[in-house]
């Protein structure tokens, strides 16, 4: 292979990996605006909200749509799309006047999100074969997502002290044109060579309007219990959607998700983790953001710089957790990152009322750092071993699916526990501490959940190196 292609490799990683970023950013970064955003635009508490929640819906419930489109219609030109969109909505975010116009242009935005992440992840394991140089770049990749977390609430809280909420969408604006207008004299294009172009409308629709709901259920949850008619309602409907879904795809010629892909056990392994670590990683932001600015008081700029050490570190510990995949394998990568996490969420137990960043918040947030990316390295790269280039959009949408919808599982359990907590003790500052303690003992169960399921379903998989096979995984 010359020198010129591989460099050019690495060059399309860059450019789909800002794009990438983006989307993960843009999950966070509203939460440290909330404040801001409620009193400029005289949005009402349970209004604002849905700020953060018509972003999770339509990104969460378009993602599995999105990958399998860009398999068959070209993954750049689909890129290209949710690319337009994506920062199209950023700027009516930005110029948003209202709640309403604000709340629509952030559905907006999510689908664009759904669309360009899966587009992204299917071209970078298209252009780079399975190896070294794939486990390097989905270390990488692993690192942006683990990290997109915590550098959208750094970002959000300097974009908010300095120039106003509006910036935090703003900003998308100029990344966006830039990684537009280089896509394509870097991005080459490339499609799945399936023998068809046959579009299946009735699995689309199904499954979108399933996971949609599915989300939105989860999400509203905490606001208005989960045994209320309303909640159980929407998740009995959502599961009968996608019970309908699955009956569908079993059945048409050409199904959007073809199930025979959940035989590769790398690939299923990695979704169950998947899951886990999104609820571990997502919830973990929201109620360190709540704790240290309802019981610390720290303002939206202090709490964003808090995070730097997680963010900041975990771009070099994700070298040197791509290196250990290629050497031993996803598995004891994955377990250790898994076990790592639930220690340090453990730490957050004892979180007392009148915390420090030292030596009470950064210790842990270092460690985390670690857990975080020893998770997200190894399963990024699990997921796709052995997978064939035809179903790597499929196999890409899917990783984030779960992902995301782990993350609305895991920030509405944290959010039931965390004010049921706080209600039983009268909304105290000690309520409110004793209700985080218990939210984040949740998700110490996530995550040990996560690394059992590394450690027995992940037994004998292999990361092949350069001059190996691709390893068969299929169950």
């Amino acid at each position: 292979m010359s020198r010129e292609h591989t460099t050019h490799r690495w060059w399309v990683l860059a450019v789909v990996g800002a794009a990438f970023f983006m989307t993960i950013l843009d999950v966070a970064i509203v939460t440290v605006a909330i404040p801001s955003i409620q009193k400029d635009l005289h949005i009402a508490e349970s209004t604002v909200q849905w700020t953060l929640t018509a972003y999770a819906i339509t990104f969460g419930g378009f993602l599995l749509l999105g990958g399998r489109v860009s398999d068959l219609l070209g993954r750049r030109i689909v890129f290209i799309g949710g690319l337009v969109l994506f920062t199209a909505a950023s700027l009516a975010c930005g110029l948003s006047g209202s709640a309403g116009m604000l709340i629509a242009a952030r559905a907006v935005q999510g689908v664009g999100a759904a669309i360009i992440s899966p587009a992204a992840l299917s071209i970078v394991t298209t252009t780079f074969t399975e190896g070294a140089d794939r486990n390097k770049a989905l270390g990488i990749w692993g690192a942006l997502g683990g990290s997109g977390a915590a550098v959208g609430v750094l970002l959000g809280g300097i974009l908010t002290k300095y120039l106003g909420w509006e910036w935090i969408f703003f900003v998308n604006v100029p990344v966006g044109a830039l990684v537009l207008v280089l896509t394509r004299p870097i991005v080459p294009e490339s499609r799945a060579d399936l023998g068809h172009r046959r579009f299946d409308v009735g699995g689309a629709v199904s499954v979108t309007g399933g996971l949609a709901l599915l989300v939105y259920a989860i999400s509203k949850a905490p606001d208005i219990g989960w045994a209320t008619g309303r909640t159980i309602g929407l998740l009995i409907a959502s599961v009968a959607i996608l019970a309908a879904f699955v009956a569908w795809e079993s059945r048409v010629t050409a199904p959007l998700t073809p199930f025979s892909v959940f035989r590769i056990r790398s690939l299923t392994a990695a979704n169950i983790v998947g899951l886990m670590l999104g609820a571990v990683i997502y919830a973990n932001f929201f109620i360190l953001t709540l704790y240290v600015q309802q019981i610390l008081g720290w303002s939206a700029l202090r709490t964003g710089l808090t995070f730097l050490a997680t963010a900041g570190t975990a771009v070099i510990w994700a070298g040197v957790a791509q290196a250990f995949v290629t050497k031993v394998g996803p598995r004891p990568v994955m377990t250790l990152g898994l076990v790592i996490l639930a220690l340090s969420v453990l730490g957050y137990t004892r979180l007392p009322v009148h915390g420090h960043y030292w030596p009470d918040l950064l210790p842990l947030y270092l460690t985390f750092s670690v857990g975080m990316v020893f998770g997200f390295v190894p399963v990024t790269i699990a997921a796709f071993i052995g997978v064939p280039e035809h179903q790597a959009g499929l196999a890409s949408g899917l990783m984030n699916t779960t992902q995301q919808i782990g993350g609305a599982i895991g920030v509405a359990v944290a959010a039931t526990i965390f004010t049921s907590k706080a209600k039983s003790g009268h909304g105290t500052a000690a309520a409110f501490t004793s209700g985080y303690h218990w939210a984040f003992a949740a998700l110490v169960a996530f995550a040990i959940v996560g690394a059992v399921a590394a450690f027995v379903m992940l037994r004998g998989i292999r990361a092949p190196a350069p001059e190996t096979e691709p390893v068969q995984v299929a169950a």
